[in-house]
């Protein structure tokens, strides 16, 4: 995981346009997967146009914060999927 908020915001930079798949801890034992595309990056957030067919809204944003603090963990489609190893099992229990 990148270790500065720059860093974080150069590998999403690389990664526009891509799928990918967004989980999210939505509170105390519970985490939100979420499927979409990351379309815009900004100076403090970035925007992730999400799949109509999973969703009810179309898009949602994040600060790189959340990935710095780990409120969030994004997986590309296009990268190995050990990235989310760790919190499948987390989330398995949460569920």
């Amino acid at each position: 995981m990148p270790t500065s908020l720059k860093t974080i915001k150069s590998r999403l930079d690389s990664h526009l346009g891509e799928n990918l798949t967004i989980v999210a801890q939505a509170g105390r034992k519970k985490v939100v997967r979420r499927r979409g595309t990351l379309s815009e990056t900004f100076h403090s957030v970035f925007v992730v146009d999400l799949d109509q067919n999973e969703n009810s809204f179309e898009r949602v944003s994040y600060s790189y914060a959340d990935l710095l603090t780990k409120s969030i963990d994004i997986q590309f489609d296009s990268d190995e999927p050990a990235e989310l190893d760790s919190d499948s099992d987390v989330e398995a229990e949460a569920e």
